[in-house]
């Protein structure tokens, strides 16, 4: 009875609310599909191969057990990162509006994504943890497109959501126009728990929006850590593409990760 009264309610909300394409917001009655077909072919999913760490996609085949030479050099505090699709400038526009044009409603399709996405990865953490806004940002903001993300999220998965858990204390400036150098030093010691106590011997899911360099994700997988966190596996919906280095095998560093 319960489930025919969760559809009825679905059918009335459709009906009063048409779902839309969160790319081109095209009416679409089916929430399963979330992209038009026109949209759905312009998307630019990630797939392997990619860095088994960062989840940088390589432009030609290898194994599994294959990172880049950035995530060599300098060995990541979160375990993996992964993300839907590439941010390029399809994506770009779709990810602006629900950051800053008030797409709200996007954000359960935008969860539903990465949750089919990754969910072997997801099962394997046992809290949600969104990247979180300064004070002064959320107030001018009113929402943390990140926070809204991970909600759904954690539905979807049963999952124990925790909002609060990171605090950024420092009011960062746009990481957008800053070289990855600048963004490492733009973002250091920007955050901060103040109680550990929910994330100690946790597998940790932190969510964002957009996966750059990975700077900021990286900072809060640090604090993460530093507090008592079991690992941090990162999901993101998109991530951008740079010019990737020559995939390394990871026995051949094997004392790097040891």
């Amino acid at each position: 009875m319960k489930h025919y009264l969760y559809l009825i309610k679905d059918i009335l909300l459709n009906a009063l609310f048409p779902l839309t394409c969160p790319a081109c917001e095209m009416e679409n009655q089916s929430f399963e599909k979330g992209f038009c077909p026109d949209c759905f072919k312009k998307i630019n999913f990630i797939k392997e191969p990619l860095c088994n760490i960062c989840g940088a996609p390589f432009n030609y085949e290898t194994n599994s057990l294959m990172v880049c030479e950035k995530c060599i050099k300098n060995r990541p505090y979160f375990d993996k990162a992964r993300a839907v699709f590439l941010y390029d400038n399809f994506s770009k526009q779709m990810i602006l509006n629900f950051k800053h044009g008030d797409a709200t409603y996007n954000a359960k399709f935008f969860a539903k994504i990465m949750f089919n996405s990754y969910k072997k990865l997801i099962k394997d953490c046992d809290v949600i943890i969104p990247v979180p806004l300064h004070k002064a940002r959320l107030l001018k903001r009113k929402y943390n497109q990140a926070g809204l993300i991970s909600k759904h999220l954690a539905k979807l998965s049963n999952k124990v959501f925790l909002p609060l858990a990171l605090n950024r204390k420092k009011n960062t400036l746009s990481q957008g126009h800053f070289d990855e150098n600048e963004r490492l030093k733009n973002i250091e010691n920007a955050f901060e728990i103040k109680n550990n106590k929910d994330i100690i011997d946790k597998n940790i899911a932190l969510i964002d929006d957009v996966f750059t360099t990975g700077a900021t994700v990286n900072e809060c997988a640090k604090i993460l850590i530093e507090n008592g966190a079991k690992s941090v596996f990162v999901i993101t919906l998109a991530k951008t593409k740079f010019n990737q280095n020559q995939p390394i095998k990871i026995e051949d560093y094997e004392d790097d990760y040891c």
